[in-house]
């Protein structure tokens, strides 16, 4: 009798230990599984309020970076031009093999027409013009570009119409080993006022303006 007593206290014993081990096993803590859900992913989708344009619109103030000048209180008087255009740029091609033709209108720039402000009268190559609002177009060749101002304002790609001509200015081309793949228009300083450069790829052109 106490030998059978004796083993099935054992046996309620091993028991008991077996399900307690079982319950540890449960209560140790597992590594984390990552939830697919929860993980963050980048939004690539397009625009929901205005598609994403190709050629950024850029602005050049002379004198350089007024606003910010204007801000910092450096300068206290209005602005002498500014240049407003898009940024077309090369994507592998070149520049008059591809994009451009000598003897066709461009819009020197992409999108709207480019447009220059005169905040004061300036004299161009010679000629005077008034102050006020003008787009710009050119008619490029090997050596040269006639850059044309025009007075039909406010419009999309080169609806220049001749009729509207201001006034034309032949500036001299430099070829040069930039190879700037993005168009660039900006005021230079110089002695009497500035120049307008224009440059993409190998060309470079300067207007004077003289203020």
């Amino acid at each position: 009798m106490k030998l059978a007593a004796l083993f099935i206290t054992a046996c309620l014993l091993f028991i008991s230990c077996g399900d307690a081990s079982s319950d540890d096993k449960k209560t140790i803590p597992t590594p984390r599984q990552a939830d697919s859900n929860t993980v963050k992913k980048p939004d690539n989708r397009i625009n929901a309020y205005v598609q994403v344009d190709q050629s950024p619109m850029d602005m050049s103030y002379f004198p350089a970076d007024y606003p910010k000048l204007k801000m910092t209180k450096q300068v206290t008087t209005p602005p002498l031009a500014r240049v407003i255009y898009s940024r077309p740029y090369l994507q592998g091609r070149h520049i008059f093999r591809e994009v451009l033709k000598y003897g066709e209108p461009w819009r020197l720039g992409a999108n709207e027409a480019t447009e220059l402000e005169l905040f004061s009268p300036a004299t161009i190559m010679g000629q005077r013009i008034k102050a006020g609002r003008y787009i710009l177009y050119c008619i490029p060749q090997p050596d040269k570009w006639t850059i044309v101002l025009n007075s039909n304002i406010d419009c999309w790609g080169l609806q220049q119409d001749a009729a509207n001509d201001i006034a034309k200015f032949d500036a001299p081309v430099i070829t040069t080993t930039n190879n700037l793949e993005f168009y660039t228009m900006l005021f230079e300083k110089t002695a009497t006022g500035a120049n307008l450069l224009m440059a993409w790829d190998n060309a470079e052109l300067r207007l004077p303006f003289v203020f």
